[in-house]
């Protein structure tokens, strides 16, 4: 394919994605449009490529009303063709090359000034060198964060993606992500600033600068940060009841956005949660923070940690064996792996370090002639994802969900059928049922007499919505996590 076609192509698939988001399509969809890669555009025919499955099934379930819109954008019919490629087959990382230098410039500038640096682009350490996208393992959990990530890094979308909001619970791989736009930007474009910085570090600058105010220090940070092209900045719920970090950020937020600079936020929640409770941040804030593309990274199904188990147990032996670490040859076999998946929780992190404590395992029972055994792995899994032997009861559970929906207790085991407060009581029953040992019976008396079919049906929905919807089912799991945690 000539390059005249590859332009083509793209510029009609960019064209089309505007029609298309001017109809109001749902964000998921949209997401899954902007991930398909356009290929080619040849006899009436555009096609793009995908990695994933659901993506092209989604796509061309779609068809229709995306070729209506091929069909605007370039005033004739065009087909439109979705083809599956293998992840591995993903075009490369494109590198941005420097503009040629024109002899004028050389004769009007022989000697050019050099750039002062920002003392907030800090170098990066070789631990955090590692989170790249190449290092990604994507999932359709995470795919979609995946790819809004990449366009960022890459430059394109700014209006779409400005800011790009990454939410999901501690583990899943949102600051993989967001160093992954900061290690791009400083290999392949380095002229463009870039900043990460996690919540608490902004903060201690914010206060130190604040202290030291009267030696100018407060101005050159603010100044500094306006200097910077992209901001990216983790664990944002750290802010909350911060009143006089968040005015900085909001006031800093408003400057870089309305000089087209980017912004990448994460936090354990989404914009709309920050709100939630009398502790939560405004609607001025919150309704910035959602202005531009909000995604969850939600917790990882079997299918997905099967794939991070079998790709950290060969990176892992890779890189022992290439820096020479002991005691990590030994040898699981996949049906092992599998069974590593089953018992694994939905940490990441811990993931990972659970296979590395597999493997060491399985090379010391390889020394020995034997071989790492189900109870082995047994054993590692519970020490790394411990059952909590502590009593929840039902009021802790109560306590927390009025907390995290803002309700009281009043409305949450009242009479009151309002959706707003449906959702928590489902929830709060739901996890009374699986947390403690209380009957359905023992569960109906605590909220407020409700029978045993009323409990049943609360129990049914929120099953019938972990099924249907991920973004809920991450939600409740997060609550489900915080309350043992916590008891």
């Amino acid at each position: 394919m000539d390059n005249a076609i590859e332009t083509d192509a793209e510029a009609l698939w960019a064209d089309t994605l505007d029609l298309l988001e001017e109809q109001e399509i749902s964000e998921p969809l949209a997401a899954m449009l902007r991930s398909c890669k356009p290929v080619s555009l040849d006899d009436g025919t555009l096609r793009l490529s995908t990695s994933m499955r659901l993506v092209q099934k989604t796509v061309l379930k779609n068809s229709a009303a995306i070729e209506d819109c091929l069909a605007q954008a370039a005033f004739q019919n065009i087909s439109l063709e979705v083809e599956l490629v293998p992840a591995g087959d993903k075009p490369a990382v494109r590198q941005v090359a420097p503009e040629p230098q024109r002899d004028e410039d050389i004769w009007d500038n022989p000697e050019p000034t050099k750039k002062v640096k920002n003392p907030l682009v800090e170098t990066i350490t070789d631990n955090d060198s590692r989170l790249t996208f190449d290092r990604f393992i994507q999932g359709d959990e995470n795919v979609f964060a995946y790819q809004a990530a990449l366009q960022v890094a890459e430059g394109v979308n700014k209006q779409a993606y400005n800011p790009l909001f990454i939410y999901g619970k501690s583990g899943l791989g949102k600051t993989h992500l967001l160093r992954a736009i900061q290690n791009y930007i400083a290999q392949n474009d380095p002229d463009r600033l870039c900043v990460y910085k996690d919540a608490s570090t902004f903060m201690s600058e914010y206060v130190n600068a604040m202290q030291n105010r009267d030696n100018g220090d407060f101005e050159a940070l603010r100044n500094n940060y306006h200097g910077i092209d992209v901001l990216i900045i983790d664990d944002i719920q750290t802010f909350l009841n911060k009143t006089s970090t968040i005015t900085f950020f909001f006031d800093l937020f408003n400057y870089l956005s309305s000089n087209g600079k980017q912004i990448v936020l994460a936090a354990d929640r989404s914009p709309a949660q920050l709100g939630m409770g009398k502790s939560g941040f405004d609607e001025r804030i919150t309704s910035r923070l959602g202005s531009g593309f909000s995604i969850s990274i939600q917790v990882p199904s079997f299918e997905l940690k099967l794939l991070l188990i079998k790709e950290f147990y060969r990176r892992q032996k890779e890189d022992a064996l290439r820096t020479h670490i002991p005691y990590m040859n030994g040898t699981i076999t996949d049906d092992d792996l599998h069974f590593m998946a089953e018992r694994a929780g939905n940490n990441i992190r811990d993931i990972e370090g659970f296979v590395q404590s597999c493997i060491i395992m399985a090379s010391r029972r390889n020394g020995a002639r034997e071989v790492i055994t189900r109870d082995d792995i047994l054993r590692i899994a519970s020490e790394k994802w411990p059952m909590s032997k502590k009593q929840v009861t039902i009021a802790q559970i109560q306590r927390l969900v009025e907390t995290y929906y803002d309700v009281s207790h009043n409305d949450l085991v009242g009479d009151k059928r309002n959706k707003e407060l449906m959702e928590p009581r489902h929830i709060a029953i739901w996890l009374s049922r699986e947390l403690t040992d209380s009957t359905l019976a023992d569960i109906g008396k605590r909220f407020g007499g409700r029978s045993h079919a009323t409990i049943k049906h609360s129990i049914s929905w929120v099953e019938r919505q972990k099924k249907e919807d991920k973004t809920f089912y991450d939600q409740i799991s997060r609550i489900q996590d915080t309350i043992i945690e916590g008891s």
